[in-house]
């Protein structure tokens, strides 16, 4: 089981909250469909675009499993949202990350796109 810990960025911001649960579930593989537009667009650092809800569930179901997820920090504001830091996997690999994330409203419940970087 992969150990979490979250950002304290979260206390009182249910969007900053919903953007750290967004990074460690990339970083674990495990995002909740409804979170996720049908027309999302992930760009990831080293590969090409994913497009669409289901393709880019395959390629979260696809990964490694962490070992650990650390988030730093996560903001949000308007459609926006960001979240920060570190990834360690079972062979003790570490790899930081920054994951930007659009929302289709301010309310922050279903993400449009995201933009990775490790």
């Amino acid at each position: 089981m992969t150990e979490i810990q979250g950002s304290k960025d979260c206390g009182n911001s249910p969007k900053n909250k919903a953007v750290q649960d967004i990074a460690i579930g990339l970083a674990v593989g495990d995002i909740a469909p409804d979170l996720i537009d049908d027309d999302v667009v992930w760009q990831p650092t080293d590969s090409e675009a994913v497009s669409g809800r289901e393709t880019l569930m395959k390629s979260l179901a696809d990964q490694p499993v962490p070992q650990s997820v650390t988030v730093d920090h996560a903001v949000s504001h308007g459609k926006v949202g960001a979240a920060s830091g570190e990834i360690i996997l079972a062979n003790g690999h570490r790899r930081r990350f920054c994951h930007v994330i659009e929302f289709t409203s301010a309310k922050a419940a279903c993400v449009a796109a995201i933009k990775s970087y490790t």
